[in-house]
């Protein structure tokens, strides 16, 4: 195994027995031809179960609805990518000319795809118990730290609770611009609180991630968080 594969190896805590896996995992689908896409499909299935069987064994007494919020923050792309930049994996991903050109080694998207793949590739490599120890070793700490009567819901929800507890006029939200590649598009979205003398603006990979970024910075200028 050459070099950067060993340093990535170290990182991930997992060497794998055929290293095509690995390389196929890092191939980013703007580099043409054989690409970590299929990977990904998998590796976003295993992850989500592994993560759901490990909060159901944590909370006993949960029910759906608060055991599905806490998995939707765990295996969410910010979440995922979060887990790529621990590794260093903007290192290490294969990209075609014009993503090394616009920074894609450090999007989150792309991070976050290149994690679920290299999940489907340890499954691929070595099975499913090879793969749910290391899941559970990279979010151990995640885990670890949950507390089920301090679930965090998403930040266009809270936005929206609080304004109703106010008294205030539900927020508005607009699409302002819809910019980038058709396969890797960007969305801009406003955010109208009556309360503000400004609207926020977030930036995202679809339109949901856009409005949850205005929300959250709509909560902070608004003092409910930092």
């Amino acid at each position: 195994m050459n070099n950067p594969l060993q340093k990535l190896s170290q990182k991930i805590g997992y060497t794998f027995q055929d290293e095509s896996l690995i390389e196929l995992a890092l191939t980013h689908r703007s580099k043409g031809g054989k690409n970590n896409e299929r990977l990904e499909f998998l590796g976003d299935s295993i992850v989500n179960f592994v993560v759901a069987e490990a909060l159901f064994e944590k909370f006993p007494q949960a029910k759906e609805g608060k055991l599905s919020r806490l998995r939707a923050g765990l295996v969410r792309g910010t979440t995922l990518a979060e887990l790529g930049r621990d590794f260093d994996l903007g290192d290490f991903l294969v990209l075609g000319s014009g993503e090394l050109k616009s920074g894609g080694f450090n999007r989150e998207s792309i991070l976050a795809d290149a994690v679920e793949a290299i999940i489907g590739a340890i499954y691929l490599d070595r099975g499913m118990e090879a793969t749910k120890e290391r899941i559970l070793a990279w979010y151990g700490d995640r885990l670890h730290e949950l507390d089920l009567d301090a679930v965090i819901k998403d930040p266009k929800t809270r936005l929206q609770e609080y304004l109703q507890k106010h008294q205030g006029r539900l927020p508005k939200y607009e699409v302002q611009e819809i910019f980038g590649q058709a396969h890797d598009q960007k969305f801009k979205v406003s955010c109208w609180v009556e309360e503000l003398p400004e609207v926020t603006v977030g930036v995202g990979t679809s339109r949901r991630h856009a409005e949850q970024s205005a929300a959250k910075k709509a909560l902070k200028a608004l003092g409910v968080e930092q």
